[in-house]
């Protein structure tokens, strides 16, 4: 009983962190629900529920509250726009909760539970956003912030009694980047354009080895590199739309808990989601990596009201020590029918993902359905596409898990 709870709970509030890349300037409205489920194999729990809300104009004209609010996590952040001249602006966030910093450790495609556990978070956070070409249609904007998150880990059912944990440490973070560009949190949109490239530092309080025979190790210091270029567009008469993603990220000494995870279609699961259809989510672990990700859109009646999607994704991967596999290029494909309602209040998908590269028990080869969700709570919205500038908003971030 105890172990259906909290994967009731885990259900609920597995949810991004919204590190946003700039204040949000659109008021914003969503309930954001994603799910995949494997056919064969024990998979950790892949899913997100949570309510965003972004607020312009909060109390005063030139503040912003976002949040981000599920069952047992909360993350946040007040924006102050124009305080540090009138292309920059700061804000201030506090994120933490419960489950936010598990750890499940995945090997040749299978779930190991007795070198799994939980891990609970407190963060807080201040960050500059620097808008270059105020007068363009597509901005370019320099993101500085710095993170202290601390994280607290405890042993869950399965874990093994001889297995030591990680020490409770604080990770004191900087990412910076520019982005040309960006993507509005939302599922499938219409329009969107990215260019950008990034630099994240992690500096950890405590560190060590760690595990049955301290096999495995938490670094004291671990540095990641990346870039993205992504497009997304809708043809107007039409209504047929795809979306590319191209993103490739290098490390230096990256342990388990910054590596890079791929694995899994859940789109609104990070700032830069890593799918692999078919694939456990996060079923990956790699030191650097080139993954290209594309999306597509065919409307299936005169209203547009149903789509057929299909979807692909393929990467080349160099394995963080530890964690290799048999074989660097893994793909995989899925597909699925897409619901919008006339007003756009509601999109919901049930899909299918088939990871040709997987490993299982019968050898390559593996399913998953999923099930994704968005409803609109604020202004009624045409679906007819209009060709408006891509937003200034700049996405979402990691999937705690």
């Amino acid at each position: 009983m105890q172990k259906i709870v909290r994967a009731l709970f885990c259900l609920l509030w597995l949810t991004p962190v919204l590190a946003s890349a700039q204040i949000d300037p659109v008021a914003r409205d969503l309930i954001q629900f994603g799910y995949n489920g494997a056919f064969e194999g024990h998979q950790p729990i892949a899913a997100y529920a949570f309510y965003y809300h972004n607020q312009p104009d909060f109390l005063r004209t030139n503040l912003t509250l976002r949040l981000a609010v599920a069952p047992v996590y909360l993350d946040s952040e007040l924006g102050f726009n124009h305080l540090l001249g009138p292309n920059t602006d700061l804000g201030i966030g506090v994120a933490g909760g419960g489950f936010a910093d598990d750890y499940n450790e995945i090997h040749e495609g299978k779930l190991l539970p007795a070198e799994s556990f939980e891990g609970d978070s407190a963060e807080l956070s201040a960050s500059i956003y620097h808008l270059f070409n105020p007068q363009d249609e597509i901005p370019l904007n320099l993101i500085l912030r710095g993170t202290g998150h601390y994280s607290f880990f405890d042993r869950n059912d399965d874990t093994a009694p001889d297995f030591e944990l990680p020490q409770d440490h604080g990770d004191f973070s900087v990412r910076t980047g520019l982005r040309f560009g960006g993507v509005e949190p939302t599922l499938f949109p219409a329009l969107a354009m990215e260019l950008s490239v990034w630099y994240e530092g992690h500096l950890r309080s405590s560190h060590g080895s760690y595990g049955f025979n301290n096999d495995f190790n938490l670094n004291e210091q671990s540095h990641l590199f990346w870039t993205e270029a992504a497009l997304a567009y809708t043809l107007p008469q039409s209504q047929q739309s795809f979306y590319v993603r191209l993103t490739a990220g290098t490390s230096i000494d990256a342990d388990r808990f910054s590596a890079y995870r791929l694995g899994g279609f859940l789109p609104l699961s990070s700032e830069f989601p890593l799918s692999l259809p078919g694939y456990f989510y996060q079923e990956i672990s790699a030191k650097q990596f080139v993954l290209l990700n594309g999306n597509y859109l065919l409307p299936l009646d005169k209203t547009k009201d149903w789509a057929l999607d299909a979807n692909f994704g393929s990467a080349y991967v160099d394995y963080l020590p530890g964690e290799g596999q048999p074989g660097n290029w893994l793909s995989g494909v899925g597909g699925g029918i897409l619901y919008r309602s006339p007003s756009e209040r509601w999109r919901v998908m049930a899909s299918y993902g088939y990871g040709i590269d997987a490993i299982r028990s019968h050898g390559r080869g593996a399913s998953s359905i999923g099930f994704l969700l968005q409803v609109d709570l604020g202004k009624f919205h045409s679906k007819d596409f209009k060709a408006t500038p891509p937003s200034r908003w700049g996405g979402w971030t990691r999937m705690f898990n």
